[in-house]
């Protein structure tokens, strides 16, 4: 808790103590209801039993439940008066209302227990999920902007209501071995009927909703409609993919989209067989399309087939799974660490190309400053010509000659990241300047 603290600067309010720890973890006290939550572990979780609180852990869980308490009842001026003047302890009601608005207002962030190897804790922790997390209802207006919008100006409000024009996010994809790909769908506004005809306006395709279903861990329901604030899975979609928005087609929105981080370990796989071959690639992009932070790419020098993910364990997952689900037998290299080269420091640069030598020429100057940005800022690019020292047409050319050098630095051939790139001055030549020359000079 007091790493929790420290490490993050959030006021953590633990509403359990656990019974137990680490491979001796037998459950835990839920410090609202003053109960014990144990588990056999006979049944992986699935069982559990409440109890009256040992004796041994009487003082212990008084003393959280206090410190709960005290915390909590800040929320509220008549349950602290109450609390500070009479001593009298909110009941349980009351406590799960004040540890509820106080995680809505972010004041200070509830902590649970439990044990994912051994599957305890997972019943109060969904609990906890519904008492104290908001609802759709308690969000406000969620912003999208206009198809089409370059500035992506976020002026189009959505919400929880049914009355409002559908609008959802598709959030994962799954392929399902009855059903095929499924994808989860999280309704932000509107009605959803099977049979509907949908716009999936991120990539300006249409979409028509076939099965329909709700599901509860492994097994699902057929839905014939969705309501807002419902997450649902759509079977059959054709050109959705995480982090697309679908709406409808006759009030267009697009949500906030779904960002993932680059792949940071590599690691090259060959099948054994012809057989395995065909089989690989089809399972490939299975993988690839339920995962967006795993990328298949194929090495032009070796011709070697490369998985790239965010991790050893990540990659060891997929690996298995394209055995075990797609019955490949294939060759697995050692991981390798993705690098990425950058610059440290500022630097000003200026280039000519200059191939002139009777008839149609080319020529092109540029004159640019290199400079470093923050981790994580990538790569931007900005014009600061005036004067016309190089004509506005020829300026697309200057980005798209540094944009094509990006993927092998010049350090040892690894993509460059987190730089900006402006370009301040040049020259040009009335006859032999091109777009193509400025692409070739920068």
């Amino acid at each position: 808790v007091k790493m929790i603290k420290d490490r993050t600067g959030a006021t953590p309010a633990p509403i359990q103590i656990p019974i137990g720890a680490e491979t001796e973890l037998e459950g835990l006290v839920d410090l609202v209801t003053m109960k014990e939550w144990v588990w056999s572990g006979e049944d992986l979780g699935a069982g559990w039993e409440q109890r009256e609180i040992r004796d041994s852990l009487k003082d212990t869980a008084d003393e959280w439940r206090a410190k709960l308490i005290e915390t909590a009842v800040e929320m509220d001026d008549e349950a602290m008066e109450n609390y500070l003047m009479d001593g009298a302890e909110p009941d349980v009601d009351t406590l799960r209302a004040l540890i509820r608005k106080g995680t809505l207002a972010i004041k200070f962030i509830p902590v649970l227990c439990g044990s994912a190897f051994k599957n305890k804790g997972v019943q109060p922790l969904l609990n906890a999920v519904i008492d104290y997390l908001p609802s759709p209802l308690d969000v406000v207006d969620y912003m999208g902007f206009k198809p089409g919008d370059e500035t992506e100006t976020r002026n189009i409000p959505r919400r929880a209501d049914d009355d409002m024009a559908f609008s959802g996010l598709a959030f994962k994809i799954m392929n399902d071995p009855f059903v095929g790909s499924l994808t989860f769908t999280r309704v932000y506004s509107g009605v959803l009927k099977k049979g509907d005809t949908l716009l999936n306006s991120t990539k300006g395709k249409k979409e028509r909703v076939g099965r329909m279903m709700m599901m509860h861990s492994i097994n699902r329901e057929e839905i014939e409609e969705a309501f807002a604030g419902d997450i649902i899975a759509l079977a059959g979609l054709k050109d959705t993919t995480t982090g697309d928005t679908l709406c409808a087609a006759n009030d267009p929105v697009v949500l906030e989209t779904m960002t993932f981080p680059d792949p940071v370990i590599e690691i090259a796989v060959e099948p054994k067989t012809k057989a395995d071959q065909e089989k690989m690639s089809a399972g490939l992009a299975r993988l690839a399309a339920e995962d967006p932070s795993f990328r298949v790419e194929t090495d032009l020098e070796s011709g070697q087939t490369i998985m790239k993910g965010m991790g050893e364990l990540h990659l060891d997952i997929l690996v298995d799974r394209l055995k075990r689900e797609f019955k490949v037998e294939a060759n697995i290299g050692a991981p390798q660490v993705a690098y990425r080269e950058t610059i440290s420091r500022e630097a000003e640069i200026t280039y000519t190309h200059k191939k002139q030598s009777g008839g149609s020429g080319q020529f092109g100057e540029v004159k640019m400053i290199l400079m470093p940005t923050e981790p994580g800022e990538g790569y931007s690019f900005e014009s600061r010509i005036v004067g016309g020292a190089i004509p506005k047409e020829y300026i697309p050319g200057v980005e798209k000659g540094i944009k094509s050098v990006l993927d092998s630095g010049p350090l040892a051939g690894f993509p460059v990241i987190d730089f900006k790139v402006a370009l301040i001055d040049g020259k040009f030549h009335d006859v032999d300047s091109s777009v193509l020359a400025f692409e070739i000079a920068a």
